[in-house]
């Protein structure tokens, strides 16, 4: 049976919020068929393109700008280097001319209203998360292709067979939390340890570092401004930022100019546990609050659970003893990996298997990061992340408005809290007298996602989605 290779970089994209699974996945599929039809030569051809969302993208879709990155998508722009502030006016000018540039090279007349069409009552089997491109040719002819948005940024294509990217031999294959555990005790190294031997299969180590490090700037980046920034949050809701307000509380007079100023303030203003919890639920808020605004942030394992790590992350090396470049690296490889376990395992897609697939993922991905930097025990660390993923089973996703906000934001604080307990109660306890193992836990994670209605996975048909009366602007 073929093994999924799952890479750090895998786990951790850089991407434009607000929604991996409905934003960034969407936007590569688009690329892959416009960049597709050009490899084929078939470019130069093509006077009409049609898109079918269906299920929870047609669902969540607007919401979650999924025609928005659609469209990007099919113009050629990327989600890691394309400015955040030309998306208005980029779509803006779509919509207006009802012209668009197929890869950039190719302009066709588009209409937003007839071109891109959300079949709400309509699924297709695979996923929830289906997109259909449709191109019409000068010669009559025309090309249809399907693509799945299986969450984390995360795209099959119906009918691809084989691995999307290069199969290597990796020197611990690993699908289960079992097959880690039995690696480290093997070669007696730390998880973070088994990971680098694994990602020395794809590429230099110092390429990996760089790249990892390169996570990790997108991150804090994405923490310091949206601690920074001000006013609501698009969309309709009129949910206004909180985390700028919250910093600026807490920081009080003191003063900074960049990143690493603002952290030697933050810790001038103590380490008592209400201060701590403040801060910790600040840096999640930034993030997310980021995310809504499609701005510029990691999945972590995914755009809706983006402030989770982010978090955890900012409270280790602000508050612990996290602040080097080895640590942050050791953090990111342990995280990476349990993640990856849970999608071979799981999912790691709400329109799947609730919210319990991203703010439950990344809690366990956190809680087993800080654990290993704590200097957890291999066992710890998996127990860490078992005690915040078995308490977060049967989380639902039910977006207000089809919108990555209410309850979205502020449950990557309630998950960033929950994997800094989880941590701290492993680190704690002895691991060989744990009833629940993390195999366990995600195991149940996936039976409790097939069990739960669908109207609680990422369609807004269900839960807060309708029981809180709202009022949102056509779109």
């Amino acid at each position: 049976m073929q093994r999924e290779q799952i890479s750090v970089f895998d786990m951790f994209k850089i991407g434009i919020g607000p929604s991996s699974s409905h934003t960034l996945g969407p936007w590569r599929a688009a690329q892959q068929f416009a960049e597709g039809l050009e490899e084929q030569g078939l470019l130069p051809m093509v006077e009409q393109v049609k898109i079918l969302l269906y299920g929870s993208l047609a669902k969540t879709g607007r919401g979650h700008g999924t025609d928005i990155a659609i469209l990007l998508g099919l113009s050629g722009d990327d989600p890691v280097t394309f400015e955040v502030d030309q998306i208005v006016p980029k779509i803006s000018a779509i919509t207006n001319t009802h012209k668009l540039q197929l890869t950039g090279k190719q302009e066709i007349n588009f209409s937003v209203v007839d071109d891109l069409l959300f079949l709400f009552n309509e699924s297709l089997p695979f996923h929830p998360n289906a997109v259909t491109f449709q191109a019409f040719l000068n010669n009559g002819r025309a090309v249809s292709e399907t693509y799945y948005s299986i969450g984390g940024g995360f795209v099959v294509k119906e009918g691809a067979t084989g691995p999307t990217k290069q199969e290597v031999d990796l020197p611990f294959p690993i699908d289960t939390a079992a097959d880690l555990l039995h690696w480290c005790i093997k070669t007696g190294l730390k998880i973070s340890e088994v990971v680098m031997e694994n990602e020395l299969a794809w590429r230099s180590e110092q390429e990996t570092r760089t790249g990892v490090l390169n996570i990790f700037k997108a991150l804090k980046e994405c923490i310091y401004r949206g601690c920074h920034t001000t006013g609501q949050l698009p969309g309709g809701l009129n949910v206004a930022r909180r985390a700028f307000k919250l910093n600026s509380k807490l920081i009080g007079n003191r003063t900074y100019t960049n990143y690493e100023e603002w952290v030697a303030a933050i810790r001038q203003t103590g380490d008592g546990f209400k201060n701590i919890l403040d801060w910790v639920s600040c840096f999640a808020l930034a993030v997310n609050e980021e995310n809504a605004s499609f701005g510029r942030v990691v999945t972590a394992p995914t755009n809706g659970a983006a402030g989770v790590i982010p978090a955890v992350l900012q409270y280790y090396i602000t508050f612990c003893d996290g602040n080097s470049e080895q640590k942050i690296i050791q953090f990111l490889l342990t995280a990476s990996e349990i993640g990856s376990i849970f999608k071979k395992g799981a999912t790691i897609s709400a329109a799947m298997g609730g919210c319990q697939a991203e703010i439950g993922v990344s809690s366990a991905m956190a809680a087993a990061a800080l654990t290993e930097c704590m200097g957890g025990t291999q066992r710890q660390v998996l127990m860490a992340a078992e005690i915040a993923m078995e308490h977060h089973l049967g989380l639902t996703c039910d977006p207000i408005g089809g919108l990555v906000q209410i309850p979205c934001i502020e449950r990557n604080t309630m998950g960033a809290i929950k994997a800094i307990t989880a941590s701290q109660l492993a680190l704690q306890s002895n691991p060989e007298k744990a009833k629940v193992s993390l195999d366990a836990v995600v195991k149940t994670m996936w039976q409790t996602a097939l069990d739960m209605n669908s109207k609680y996975k990422e369609t807004s048909d269900g839960g807060l989605a309708i029981n809180i009366p709202i009022s949102l602007p056509e779109c």
